[in-house]
């Protein structure tokens, strides 16, 4: 039996040798209005790939094959789940809501034949499918490179194929803020923008400090959102039933607002956009109250133009030196009896928690914020390892999985690093992927429900436009797909590397540029 395309795997899966066969005489049967645009949807697919123009209607046709959408008898509260059955005479679809119906259409297109042809063949099968995991997230990072709005929503297509829910959008950083804020235009007149980028790989001398012999180009970049663009991508990926979690960092990585804002600083600048990677010694000050004045107004805004549950405030990697020499954050300490630094900036993360309560929202941040004392309410997207995944679950807090071995997807995915594209560094092939596990096993029975899920993150400091973009992401996406959707007693890789092969077919339709190691495989 030929191998079918299909990535994710459904979690049940028979097929057969028989086919439905589509033609311009096939009926779509919808007995519900609530799933029209999914109806539509379906109907457009059909007409881009085979220029076919198929009716609707609400009564099962006497003869001629057709496709029906239906749903289950009794509802489980499960928006997600699908049934998909194909047989010689009907598609049948059945779903309890738009969201389950949709990934079902996801699944019949990786089915449908590529080209259109004088018989449109679609291989019988029966599929009963749902997730493994509520968080199934690709994050990207539009701030140390740019990507246009056509861009992101190409990106979010991806996401869509694969069945993932979440799209982490990361807006600032101290290499550029990418978000229109209304009460605070300095930050895109100016922070937008740096005057230069290095060239190639940054170095370091024997200190830590960076090296003297770097390169810039003499290239002014920039780029960012208007709240028009962002709001039409949250709609877009809405559509898509993917919801947008906007990244807006805090207390480090902040250069970008600092340049902008300098009085929000503990030694009042000036600064420059960050020209380089890595991190500034120059954060926001704990000690200012206007800080926290200047942060509420920006996150009213962005909670303004995106609607989901989650708000992440990052919190990685703040150094803590220019609050050990600012009066302010010294006088913070003492006045909040603090023990250190460590707690300053937990005092920081849950002020601004709190302010983000009150709007009826959840903050989540990297593991960073674990130092000091967790927030009351705050969600931990642990990256440096499984550590601070697991200290979180234990302390009942929900968490998201993103450790930098295997998902950062800017780290090598092959060993014969001359013949790649240059990468931060590490290497996480995609069989790494694959074999990944978010369950932590070392947690107990009732912490393990505190994992919600994982997430691939693309960081752009070596990735300069979305071709490569798609090169870094593809296919180790597609694995990633799998992890967070199919149980893992039904995984196994060479069967992925299989069906890859065939789906890789299908990218080439769609024009991405994805990485094609796996065609060595075995």
């Amino acid at each position: 039996m030929k191998t079918l395309g299909l990535i994710p795997l459904p979690q049940e899966f028979k097929q057969s040798d028989d086919n439905f066969v589509l033609t311009s005489q096939t009926k779509v049967v919808s007995l519900n209005e609530n799933f029209r645009p999914e109806v539509d949807l379906l109907l457009d697919i059909i007409k881009k790939r085979f220029d076919l123009d198929l009716s609707v209607v609400r009564i099962v046709p006497s003869d001629g094959n057709y496709i029906i959408i239906t749903q289950p008898e009794s509802e489980t509260g499960k928006p997600e789940d699908y049934d998909l059955y194909v047989n010689q005479n009907q598609i049948l679809f059945s779903a309890e809501g738009q969201q389950g119906l949709y990934y079902a259409i996801q699944t019949l297109t990786q089915l449908m034949p590529l080209e259109k042809s004088t018989e449109l063949k679609i291989p019988c099968v029966q599929i009963q499918d749902s997730p493994s995991y509520k968080w199934r997230g690709m994050h990207l990072d539009c701030s140390r490179h740019f990507f246009t709005k056509d861009e992101v929503k190409r990106y979010i297509d991806y996401l869509a194929m694969y069945k993932f829910n979440v799209f982490h959008w990361h807006l600032t950083d101290d290499q550029g803020w990418r978000i229109e804020i209304k009460k605070y235009p300095l930050l895109t007149t100016i922070g937008s923008k740096r005057k230069a980028t290095i060239i190639g790989k940054q170095t370091w001398e024997k200190d830590g400090t960076p090296s003297k012999n770097e390169k810039y180009d003499s290239t002014a970049y920039g780029g960012f959102y208007t709240q028009e663009e962002i709001k039409e991508v949250v709609a877009y990926a809405k559509s898509k039933y993917i919801t947008i979690v906007p990244e807006i960092e805090m207390p480090g990585h902040a250069l970008a607002a600092l340049a902008s804002y300098p009085q929000y600083s503990c030694t009042g600048g000036p600064f420059e956009t960050y020209t380089k990677w890595g991190v500034s010694d120059d954060v926001l000050c704990a000690g200012n109250d206007e800080t926290f004045i200047f942060l509420e107004n920006i996150l009213t805004e962005v909670m303004e133009l995106f609607p989901g549950k989650y708000i992440h405030i990052g919190g990685d990697e703040c150094v803590k030196v220019r609050w050990k020499a600012c009066l302010k954050c010294q006088k913070r300490i003492a006045d909040e009896k603090l023990k250190n630094e460590d707690e300053l900036q937990s005092y920081f993360i849950t002020r601004v928690e709190k302010f983000v309560n009150s709007k009826g929202r959840q903050v989540i941040g990297w593991d960073e914020i674990l130092e000091g004392g967790l927030a009351p309410n705050a969600a931990v997207m642990s990256w440096r390892g499984i550590k601070g995944g697991i200290a979180a679950a234990k302390q009942k807090h929900n968490v998201v999985m993103s450790p930098g071995k295997p998902c950062y997807f800017d780290h090598y995915q092959s060993k014969d690093k001359a013949k790649e594209p240059l990468a931060i560094g590490g290497f996480n092939p995609l069989d790494s992927v694959y074999a990944y596990d978010p369950t932590l096993k070392v947690l107990a029975a009732d912490d393990k429900k505190y994992i919600m899920g994982a997430q691939g993150n693309v960081w752009t400091e070596y990735i300069l436009d979305f071709s490569s973009v798609e090169y870094m992401s593809m296919p180790r996406m597609a694995a990633l797909s799998e992890v967070l959707w199919t149980k893992p007693d039904k995984k196994n890789y060479k069967n992925f590397v299989e069906r890859l092969k065939v789906h890789s077919k299908l990218l080439d339709k769609m024009h991405v540029n994805y990485a094609k190691h796996f065609f060595k495989i075995k």
